[in-house]
């Protein structure tokens, strides 16, 4: 065990970790963040994805100590204030009913905040391309392709403005 420090959602964390504990573990069991979640435990669907340093990663396949005096930032660390208000796209996730169940919800929220922050006006193909390594048992993906566009058909200034802040 090592005494390790990590930043999830703006906060520092201290923890000890085990030299094998996933990043997913720690995420959900030693900190509470449950929208990461634990589904298939070997990268297939994407459900505990999270921005590792910046990057899209599935938390089942990092080790928590990869993550030592990085930065985390899952689902609840994208709104806009900081404080749990929503972005853009979650707002269109729920206006176009694009989590039936939820369980998928976070994933595909982060994924897709991350492109659009990224890309503010993405093509058909790079949102599958996005959005192709994560699983939705409900097949929302329809409602998940209209909730983008409606967000791509807001002003794209001030919808990329308000992503770009929200994840800092």
């Amino acid at each position: 065990m090592r005494e390790s420090e990590v930043k999830v959602n703006g906060q520092i964390r201290m923890r000890e970790m085990k030299d094998n504990e996933l990043l997913l573990d720690l995420l959900r069991d030693r900190l509470e963040v449950k929208s990461v979640k634990a589904a298939c435990w070997r990268g297939e669907c994407g459900l505990c994805t999270v921005l590792l340093n910046g990057e899209l990663v599935k938390s089942c396949l990092v080790l928590a100590v990869e993550a030592s005096g990085g930065e985390v930032v899952t689902v609840e660390g994208i709104g806009e204030d900081g404080g749990g208000g929503l972005t853009a796209i979650q707002r269109a996730f729920m206006e176009h009913g694009a989590s039936q169940c939820g369980f998928c919800t976070p994933a595909f929220v982060l994924t897709t905040h991350e492109l659009l922050r990224r890309n503010p006006s993405p093509t058909e193909s790079e949102l599958t391309e996005a959005v192709s390594g994560l699983i939705c048992r409900c097949g929302t993906y329809n409602q998940i392709r209209e909730a983008v566009a409606a967000v791509k058909a807001h002003d794209k200034r001030s919808v990329s403005k308000k992503l770009v802040e929200s994840t800092r």
